[in-house]
């Protein structure tokens, strides 16, 4: 029982693995694909799903301050659905305002280019959508 952690660009998914004991967020990897054209991209997670023997997948949803939905949370939703008819296991969305800030500011407290960050920055914020959802499972 394994979870893993999304964190969905427009050019990007960052991915994060739960251990074993689904206590620790590790960032795994992050998967470039051409702007929108998910089929390449949906496979690849789902071999990964298969390959760690994935229970529950937590994909982060880019709410507005204001708590509301706009383009970014219904790119996640729609992402959500296309995933969803790949594999049976559970899909949850989990809110990921400022995880991106988060992950920048790790970043930048651990020295790294503006290049080194750009390279990484979505499998941070994926570790951090991860890591948040152990948290709050008490995990």
């Amino acid at each position: 029982m394994r979870y893993l952690g999304l964190d969905l660009g427009t050019k990007t998914v960052g991915v994060a693995i739960s251990d074993k004991t689904n206590t620790i967020a590790t960032n795994l990897k992050v998967i470039r694909y051409n702007d929108n054209n998910y089929d390449a991209m949906l496979k690849e997670i789902n071999d990964l799903i298969l390959k760690y023997q994935i229970t529950c997948v937590v994909l982060g949803l880019p709410k507005n301050m204001d708590n509301s939905l706009g383009f970014a949370s219904q790119r996640s939703i729609e992402f959500k659905e296309k995933l969803a008819k790949l594999t049976d296991v559970e899909i949850v969305l989990l809110d990921e305002r400022l995880t991106t800030v988060q992950a920048e500011n790790i970043l930048l407290s651990a020295d790294l280019s503006r290049k080194k960050r750009k390279k990484v920055i979505d499998g941070v914020a994926a570790t951090i959508i991860l890591d948040t959802y152990l948290r709050m499972k008490g995990n």
